[in-house]
């Protein structure tokens, strides 16, 4: 391998990866080793994904004894586990069914899909217009792709599935005048995961809530980063009032394996035939079995009041930070989803922001970047206050020294 410090120069990928990346070794808690041995404190959780860290031996059990019992079976047949967790999600909210996949590009897929079919069936045709907002995110596939409306993502891959609209996040008028009875659903994202971690105001949940009951239209949330704790909530509709009829998870959901779900409402239900969707892999036994030790943690007494302390204290952290650096502005997001906006070059905002990540890298911290200036923080829900500290002091010196 044609390493320097862990990294890797000539990666077997195509050329929509970087040309060169970091090589992970392993991780214990919130912490990795690269393949030369550096040690990092991880802001990123593998984007929002590993929300319990890493190294854990519950996960390794897991899946040493289920692997040993069956690893893969399709959905022709059930397995306990994918039961057990279909079970306590459903019970979450006023759900009937889920839809197991791999990845949070299909949890939306699928709930698009079913948007329309139910629209055609509740409402006929001529009803199955997608509306989605400005800087938004919800996938690489076709359908999830034609309701991110970024042309970096869109313009290569055109033309898009036609049906799809936008309207301007936060913008309460805009959703009045664009919004009607012809779309099948509205899909939204509570806090913007790509879009710079612009957060759902109430005024504008209370509106997508009045409207889309008014005018019989689904509303979508996107809580594949958002969800199952990230916010300090299971789901950060609730940090706003927002009252999904289909809710899309995946990130954390299987502990670092690919599973998603789409939670699906008795009225959505009724109106899917067999055989209309399908997975071959969506909620295979060992991806269900990492799923379960997920639920089980993050639901246990005190767990999301945990991740609420921890947000208070790396807001407060936050803050100093910006009270002693004018470059630094809005401080963004909730719970463990927080990020602060780097306004050092404003002619060149996403090279300046990328220098940051890498100088981090370099001293030790791993964070990511949201939108074009907004570094985002995202560390495993299971990360103290002290480790916080560690990550917020090396940000310190790296502003200091720019």
């Amino acid at each position: 391998m044609a390493q320097k410090n862990g990294i890797e120069q000539n990666l077997p990928y195509g050329k929509h990866f970087a040309s060169e990346l970091l090589v992970i070794d392993h991780g214990e808690g919130v912490w990795l080793w690269d393949s030369a041995g550096n040690k990092y404190l991880d802001f990123g959780a593998g984007i929002a994904v590993n929300a319990l860290g890493y190294g854990r031996d519950d996960f390794a059990k897991a899946v040493s004894e289920q692997t040993k019992k069956l690893v893969h079976i399709s959905n022709v047949f059930a397995t306990e586990p994918a039961i057990k967790l279909g079970r306590l999600l459903v019970e979450s909210g006023p759900f009937q069914v889920v839809h197991f996949g791999n990845s949070g590009t299909e949890a939306n897929e699928t709930a698009l899909k079913f948007a329309r079919a139910w629209a055609l069936r509740t409402k006929g045709e001529g009803h199955h217009k997608f509306l989605s907002f400005t800087s938004a995110f919800h996938g690489r596939s076709y359908g999830a792709l034609s309701v991110t409306p970024n042309p970096k993502y869109q313009e290569p891959f055109k033309p898009m599935v036609p049906g799809a609209e936008t309207a301007r996040f936060n913008d309460v008028a805009d959703l009045e005048a664009k919004l009607d009875s012809t779309f099948a659903a509205v899909i939204v994202e509570v806090i913007q995961g790509e879009g710079g971690l612009a957060t759902m105001t109430q005024k504008f949940a209370d509106a997508l809530n009045t409207l889309c009951k008014k005018n019989d239209v689904l509303l979508i949330a996107d809580e594949v980063q958002t969800g199952l704790g990230r916010t300090g909530a299971m789901y950060a509709s609730e940090t706003v009032g927002l009252k999904p009829d289909i809710i899309t998870l995946a990130k954390p959901l299987g502990g670092g394996l690919p599973l998603s779900a789409t939670l699906i409402p008795k009225k959505v239900n009724e109106a899917i035939h067999m055989g209309e969707h399908g997975t071959t892999f969506g909620g295979g036994p060992v991806c269900a079995s990492l799923g379960l030790i997920v639920w089980k943690e993050i639901t246990k007494p005190g767990f999301m009041e945990s991740v609420q302390k921890k947000s208070a204290y790396l807001e407060s952290l936050l803050l100093e930070l910006k009270k002693e650096f004018a470059f630094l502005g809005d401080i963004r997001g909730k719970g463990l989803l927080l990020g602060i906006e780097y306004n050092k070059n404003p002619d060149n905002p996403e090279e300046a922001t990328a220098e940051v990540i890498r100088r981090a890298r370099e001293t030790g911290l791993l964070v990511l970047r949201s939108g074009k200036n907004v570094l985002r923080i995202a560390p495993a829900l299971t990360i103290t206050e002290e480790e916080l500290k560690t990550g917020t002091d090396i940000l310190k010196n790296i502003f200091a020294s720019i």
